[in-house]
């Protein structure tokens, strides 16, 4: 809208300049000032344009780099979490695994559970030394951190 406004300006300036062909020295001398006037307005209008075409462009480009961080770390993220299930599902396996070697554990009465690199020990042993037995083989497998030995050992099963 600025634009049409500034080019109806010059249009009306130049139509003036040429109106005043015929007129005085001093009346062309105005013609033509206003005629520049107008020029330098339009090319004032152009350069303003275009610097918030710039402007308008750099926030966009900013927009786009700030969008692409954040869902370049969402996914930093996203992977950390599925490694970690991942390594908790592969901890919690190997820790059964050993319990299931064992011919004087039962595997089948003790529940694992691995929450990051956390194991926790719950159901029955047939002895305080098998109770103890299935937490020295849960702490020994790699990537355990802590082991909650929540065993209970079964009164009269040996």
């Amino acid at each position: 809208m600025k634009r049409q406004l500034t080019a109806m300006t010059v249009i009306g300036a130049l139509a003036a300049a040429m109106a005043t062909a015929g007129c005085s020295k001093q009346e062309q001398a105005d013609a033509k000032t206003a005629t520049r006037d107008a020029v330098a307005a339009v090319k004032q209008d152009a350069k303003e344009a275009g610097a918030e075409a710039s402007k308008g462009m750099d926030q966009a480009k900013d927009a786009v780099v700030s969008t692409a961080r954040d869902a370049k770390g969402a996914a930093a993220t996203a992977g950390d979490k599925i490694g970690e299930k991942v390594d908790d599902a592969m901890i919690t396996a190997s820790v059964k695994a050993e319990l299931a070697k064992d011919a004087g554990l039962s595997a089948l009465k003790i529940n694992v559970d691995t929450d990051h690199g956390r194991v926790a020990l719950r159901g029955t042993a047939t002895s305080a030394t098998a109770r103890d037995h299935a937490m020295a083989l849960a702490s020994a497998v790699k990537g355990v951190v802590s082991v909650d030995n929540q065993l209970t050992i079964e009164v009269g099963k040996s």
